[in-house]
């Protein structure tokens, strides 16, 4: 047993199960990489502010569980809590708004950190991949994002999430829904903690999961009843190029998400096998974000989508993905002419493309064979000094037990073939 252990609320990725979460980051990714968006990845830390200003001072995740420290230069950083923040910012300072091609289209995949009470499906440190398109307002854009995710999940094979929507306004029409909220929550029976939101961000309220709170909500005014005209046909264009996508959804009209800079579209992906934590993804339109953090008016889309929840839906609908074999070819040398020669021989099949892997160590052959079976390869390779003076190997096939010998000088182009064959 080792000294140390892993913080609390931290995991470790281990063999064999890393590779479910390198294929959930594939799957995501891929459709991403097929629409043009382009790969960033920016500092696990930042300024403090840029994390106060954008995400707001208000939330939960500003004021509770940001992990923020002071260098001994006397600078003031903040672990990355989320990644939009991070990734309009580094669109930023690089000027990538002014190349002429909006909008800036980026994805990323990284590790986030918030100090939250540690349970399944909420880590102190956890994995997302996540998209964002900058400086256009255009409501295909937003159903793009949508579309994308849902394809993103569609091709792990996941079926029971669904996709919840709503609009949250924009600078004209939600100060009058802001106000009438206020004027409601006012006169409900809530703690301090809960009626000192009133003030600085009621909508908050709204998606407070505790049922005393839900319950007195149930008169609360809806924002729907107050969207401006422009919103209203926004929003009404995001949801018929969903419906004619194929994409089924679900109107939320209390779904505001966590984070101050949301404004419209907003969409959460719930996966109801999760228990309490049951959003495995989400995201939405950012319009003011940028001259939050001091940049220009550039009106931005994008989401973030949980690899670690996603994971958890996959083993909540028993789907178990079809991974690559780590090795495909084992070679096990008997004496130390056959350990130079194969040696070389499974450098040679690495060069090739065939994943390969080497009994290390000086085993025997029965260790070395267990150390096959162990790897899951396909094949064995095995020569000793007789197979060796004959110019071949032994190459056994390890799902139906065969073996045969092969001509050294041939073997590599042999097992190419073979699974070329499949």
């Amino acid at each position: 047993m080792s000294t140390f252990q892993a913080p609390k609320g931290t995991y470790d990725l281990l063999p064999p199960d890393s590779a479910k979460y390198l294929a959930v980051r594939e799957a995501i990714a891929a459709p991403l990489r097929n629409s043009g968006y382009g790969y960033i990845e920016t500092p696990g830390f930042e300024n403090v502010e840029l994390f106060s200003r954008g995400v707001g001072e208000s939330t939960d995740i500003v004021s509770k569980e940001m992990y923020a420290f002071e260098t001994k230069g006397g600078d003031k950083l903040a672990l990355r809590p989320e990644g939009t923040a991070s990734v309009l910012r580094a669109a930023l300072e690089a000027n990538l708004h002014k190349l002429g091609n909006l909008p800036v289209k980026l994805w990323y995949s990284g590790s986030y950190y918030r100090y939250e009470k540690p349970q399944k499906g909420r880590y102190r440190h956890f994995s997302q991949v996540g998209a964002e398109a900058i400086g256009a307002e255009d409501p295909a854009l937003d159903a793009e994002l949508i579309i994308l995710a849902d394809q993103a999940y569609r091709s792990l094979g996941l079926r029971t999430f669904r996709i919840l929507l709503n609009s949250l306004g924009d600078k004209e029409c939600r100060p009058v829904y802001r106000a009438a909220l206020q004027d409601f929550l006012r006169g409900l029976e809530l703690d301090e903690d809960t009626r000192r939101r009133i003030d600085i961000n009621p909508l908050r309220i709204l998606d407070d999961k505790r049922a005393e709170v839900q319950k007195q909500l149930a008169g609360a005014p809806m924002l729907r009843d107050y969207l401006c005209d422009a919103c209203k046909a926004y929003h009404e264009e995001v949801r018929e190029l969903l419906g004619a996508a194929g994409v089924a959804y679900e109107d939320d009209e209390k779904l505001v998400r966590g984070l101050d800079y949301y404004t419209r579209t907003t969409f959460e992906f719930v996966h109801d096998g999760l228990g309490s934590q049951s959003a495995v993804g989400g995201g939405g339109r950012y319009d003011g974000l940028s001259e939050m953090i001091g940049g220009p008016a550039l009106p931005s889309v994008g989401w973030a989508l949980g690899v670690d929840r996603t994971v958890l839906a996959l083993e909540a609908e028993g789907i178990t993905l079809e991974l690559p074999s780590a090795t495909s070819v084992f070679a096990v040398p008997l004496g130390e002419e056959a350990r130079r020669l194969l040696f070389g021989v499974v450098t040679e099949l690495r060069r090739a493309g065939v994943a390969a892997d080497f009994a290390y160590g000086g085993k025997g052959l029965k260790g070395a064979m267990k150390s096959a079976n162990r790897s899951g390869a396909r094949f064995t390779i095995v020569a000793g000094e007789r197979d060796l003076a004959e110019g071949v190997v032994q190459v056994k096939d390890m799902e139906s037990g065969e073996q045969a010998p092969v001509a050294l000088d041939a073997v590599v182009t042999d097992l190419r073939e073979r699974f070329a064959r499949g």
